[in-house]
């Protein structure tokens, strides 16, 4: 596909990263003609010097025969006016960054009147990804698929979990949990286990199934369901004010340190059911009068990957149970390992992957194309949901013990009327099934890629 995207900030920079490695033909047009020297020299793209939102750059760029526009510029009308003279120049799709919250309500019309295909907003994305985090406390990761009806959670093994050096297959035995385990970090090392697997202390773990049987099984295991109640936020961001507005939805009480006061007048009155508290979040003597870290969950969320690093250690020393930190440099990954951080988000990561995903499913619009698109373990592994379709003929009907699999793939979960199925040897996969498949170093574009 030709693909052009506009803007070469740390979201323009990693979607491109991903879609380069899938054979696409990507042009990006940026004003700075070092930064896109830069990400030339790194990636397999053609950069264009130049204002997106003029006719002339947008020609220059290939928009009249793209096949896809994506804007992800610092500034939201830049965006959507790029897409719109791409849509009359002749693209055939156009997605836009969008963050204002005062344009959530208006997504649909925006789509309408603009001729956008796709509005991402990737403080929102992060925002419902800390919600899902907090509503499975012992989790490092949620990622929701079949509309909700699967999640697939991440969490690392401890020495005293039950689990801990049982063989899958006893576990199983043991525990009649309807949960299938994915895929597994073992240090450097990425597997996807079978029933001999014996997980270890210090295993990254990703676990399937439907909320009460994950919930049954990390019982099991030995982990207390405790659920979140109250939470503290420092930072006053974009992705701040909508986690606001999710954990009220649940119910979650929330204080929220920010320093700037006109700032804070303005999340105030937008949320009245915060106690906004203006100060510096650093301030070892507010934390204490505030009593910060006096809450189940500390989320930091400041536009500095140092602070927030720093103040989520700072957290977990303090004895707050669950600590989710924002971070968008991926240098800093390793150093959050070693610090002991579990739960880190990314909003350009997770934009990446919906853009990743929306490409395949264009590229593969006659298929079983991709619904949903995680990249996992550093991107080692990919978890995608597809529906079954009577394309995916190859693989219907026969059980999974007599097909034939890619080295490395696994069909984790199926949705079928309703119900959930964690799949056995006997299990076969039918039309308008939802088919969630973890494959490690494979990209899949189809459901019938899974076969060898």
């Amino acid at each position: 596909m030709k693909i052009i995207i506009v803007g070469n900030g740390k979201v323009g920079y990693a979607i491109a990263k991903q879609l380069s490695g899938e054979s696409h033909d990507i042009t990006m047009v940026d004003r700075s003609a070092e930064a896109l020297a830069r990400a030339e020299n790194t990636l397999d793209i053609m950069g264009v010097v130049g204002n997106a939102a003029s006719i002339s750059v947008l020609v220059g760029a290939g928009a009249r025969n793209a096949d896809l526009v994506i804007a992800v510029t610092n500034l939201d009308e830049t965006n959507l006016v790029c897409c719109l003279i791409a849509k009359k120049l002749g693209a055939k799709h156009t997605v836009a960054r969008v963050r204002n919250p005062e344009y959530r309500s208006e997504a649909n019309l925006l789509k309408q009147e603009i001729g956008l295909d796709m509005v991402i907003n990737p403080d929102l994305a992060a925002a419902l990804e800390i919600s899902r985090i907090l509503a499975f406390p012992a989790a490092f990761s949620v990622e929701p698929f079949a509309r909700g009806r699967i999640d697939m959670i991440g969490f690392a093994v401890k020495e005293e979990d039950k689990l801990c050096g049982m063989a899958l297959h006893e576990l199983s035995r043991q525990h009649h949990a309807q949960v299938l385990f994915g895929c597994v970090q073992r240090g450097e090392e990425f597997i996807i286990p079978d029933g001999s697997y014996v997980p270890q202390s210090g295993d990254n773990v990703y676990m399937l199934g439907t909320k009460p049987e994950l919930q049954k099984m990390l019982h099991a295991i030995g982990r207390q369901w405790q659920a979140v109640r109250s939470a503290s936020i420092l930072g006053g961001s974009r992705i701040a004010q909508y986690l606001c507005q999710e954990l009220k939805k649940a119910g979650i009480s929330v204080r929220l340190v920010e320093q700037d006061e006109q700032k804070c007048l303005t999340l105030a009155e937008a949320l009245p059911h915060v106690m906004v508290i203006q100060g510096d979040g650093t301030d070892s003597d507010l934390l204490q009068q505030e009593n910060i870290y006096g809450t189940d969950a500390f989320i930091s969320l400041t536009g500095r990957d140092e602070e927030n690093l720093l103040m989520a250690m700072h957290a977990q020393r303090s004895g707050v149970d669950k600590v989710i930190a924002k971070m968008t440099r991926p240098n800093y990954m390793d150093m959050v390992k070693e610090m002991g951080v579990a739960s880190v988000i990314s909003p350009k990561d997770i934009v990446a992957s919906q853009i990743t995903r929306y490409v395949r499913a264009l590229a593969n619009s006659n298929g079983s194309a991709v619904e949903s698109l995680y990249k996992l373990l550093g991107g080692a592994v990919e978890a995608a949901e597809f529906v079954a379709s009577d394309a995916s003929e190859a693989v219907l009907h026969t059980p999974l013990k007599d097909m034939k699999l890619k080295k490395g793939v696994l069909v984790a979960a199926i949705a079928r009327h309703g119900a959930i199925i964690i799949p056995g040897g006997m299990t076969t996969i039918e039309p308008e099934d939802t088919v969630v498949v973890i494959a490690r170093e494979r990209v899949l574009h189809d459901l019938t890629d899974i076969l060898a």
